[in-house]
């Protein structure tokens, strides 16, 4: 089990940038794969972006792909997604995840995630 708890969501202007990190603790070796998913109130998470922890093997949505980049510093626990050129349709409530499941290809089935976030709201405005 790993607590990840997510931080840098607000309100922006479309076009503009926002970061937002998730830093982890507890059972942290449990963390195979960091995901980010983001969702519309009521509806099941839509993947945003995926790493491999230790290898950094990225997978991306192709709506956020060459504007959303996913990071992680290993020291820190940390992981990260930048997200430049925003867009009103961006708007979501996005969330960080864990699988602990070991993977070469880091999956964006939120079913094989196993620990999330409560989550940070971006509103992009227009």
């Amino acid at each position: 089990q790993v607590q990840l708890v997510e931080s840098g969501g607000g309100l922006v202007q479309a076009g503009g940038s926002l970061r937002l990190s998730c830093a982890a603790s507890g059972r942290t070796f449990s963390r195979a794969v960091m995901g980010w998913f983001r969702r519309a109130p009521g509806k099941e998470p839509e993947f945003v972006a995926a790493i491999i922890w230790s290898g950094g093997n990225t997978n991306y949505a192709d709506s956020v792909k060459g504007r959303f980049t996913i990071s992680r510093d290993i020291a820190k626990n940390t992981g990260y997604l930048q997200m430049n050129s925003l867009k009103p349709e961006d708007t979501a409530h996005y969330s960080c995840a864990a699988s602990s499941q070991f993977m070469a290809f880091p999956t964006p089935k939120p079913t094989l995630y196993n620990d999330w976030g409560q989550g940070t709201q971006v509103t992009v405005s227009s």
